[in-house]
């Protein structure tokens, strides 16, 4: 059965712009948290940690160029109606919104606010 799939970006990548700098990416992060959080409810999602630089072909291949910005939720079948959509692929980019359906699609605790 194919399953919902989360791409982020791996923790801990260095930036040419920035030698000698450790970074995590800031919105892959806060969904990281929540992974850790939650392991047994992040092993019924596939999730894919995938190198800082561009091009990330991994995620071009799933959702186009056009789409390789980071955190990307990819749904295996059904999708909200606020989903993008790239040959016939649905998926979301924006990490609230990743981290609403987390909750609503995956059973994850909401988030305070």
């Amino acid at each position: 059965m194919a399953r919902d799939k989360l791409y982020l970006i791996e923790p801990g990548f260095s930036d040419p712009e920035h030698p000698g700098t450790t970074f995590v990416c800031p919105h892959c992060n806060a969904i990281e948290g929540l992974l850790a959080s939650f392991p047994q409810l992040a092993a019924a999602i596939d999730v894919e940690r995938v190198p800082f630089p561009r091009p990330r072909r991994k995620v071009i291949e799933e959702v186009g160029e056009e789409n390789q910005s980071l955190p990307i939720l990819i749904f295996a079948g059904a999708a909200p109606p606020d989903a993008g959509d790239w040959n016939g692929k649905r998926f979301v980019n924006a990490t609230d919104r990743i981290l609403e359906l987390l909750s609503e699609w995956h059973g994850f605790p909401r988030l305070h606010k």
